[in-house]
């Protein structure tokens, strides 16, 4: 999945989802919260929010598509190869990672509907 798809679904699936940049990079955020990064400066992956059990089972796992580097040790980011991720894996994921970003009352109003 390349990052315009990503952001094409996720602002059309998630409400006050938008495009916007953190750290001078291309980002997706939810009422101005950090949801995803694209690393543009480093290895070029996807910074996305998530759990610390997830971030731990994602990188322990097989998959070669998600990884950690120092810099991120003790934050609840996982980052991921968008060019090796299966997409509907990177769906839920970044799912996952609205849901613990959004606000209670937008969260609430988007399962609801």
């Amino acid at each position: 999945m390349l990052w315009d798809d990503l952001v094409a679904w996720a602002t059309t699936t998630f409400p006050d989802t938008e495009e916007s940049t953190s750290y001078r990079t291309p980002s997706l955020k939810v009422r101005g919260k950090l949801v995803a990064r694209l690393r543009t400066e480093a290895e070029g992956a996807l910074a996305l929010r998530c759990s610390a059990s997830d971030k731990t089972a994602l990188v322990g796992g097989p998959d070669p598509a998600f990884f950690t580097t120092p810099h991120y040790d003790g934050y609840d980011y996982v980052l991921v190869h968008l060019d090796r991720v299966d997409a509907d894996e990177l769906r839920e994921l970044v799912t996952d990672a609205w849901r613990l970003v959004a606000p209670s009352t937008v969260r609430h109003a988007w399962e609801a509907s």
